[in-house]
């Protein structure tokens, strides 16, 4: 029988390495994975945040024109935000009047929690507010 197996110079055998492709893919996907994850949960996270924070200053726009109130500002950022992302997020919208920059306005405020990807991590609360100045005659 032939004896097939690599030798070193000196004649003697090395290792077999077959398989060890294997293992070194699991070793690498066990940290790749978690930072692909960890990267995702971090662009959903900004992308519900900046819409949200988009939403609440149009609704305070909407809520700051004449004849509109608050109220009208808490549908309009309801409504953005089930439009853009998921109306999960806009089940706690609130407005009232404030000072902004001195002169009367309106302040609409969101608070929502992005749930977590994959199996583990913590939901992600936030909190955003619009601001806008009321219209005067």
């Amino acid at each position: 029988m032939l004896d097939r197996s690599p030798r070193t110079p000196r004649g003697r055998r090395t290792r077999d390495e077959r398989g060890s492709a294997v293992v070194d893919f699991v070793l690498v996907l066990m940290i790749l994975v978690p930072l692909f994850l960890g990267i995702l949960q971090l662009a959903l996270v900004l992308h519900v945040r900046n819409t949200l924070a988009a939403a609440a200053s149009e609704g305070a726009r909407y809520a700051a024109t004449l004849d509109r109130g608050p109220g009208d500002g808490v549908a309009k950022t309801r409504d953005q935000v089930d439009d853009a992302i998921a109306g999960r997020f806009a089940r706690d919208v609130s407005a009232r009047p404030a000072t902004v920059d001195g002169a009367p306005g309106v302040l609409v405020t969101v608070r929502a929690t992005v749930p977590p990807l994959g199996l583990f991590g913590p939901a992600v609360p936030l909190e955003v507010t619009g601001s806008a100045v009321e219209e005067s005659r």
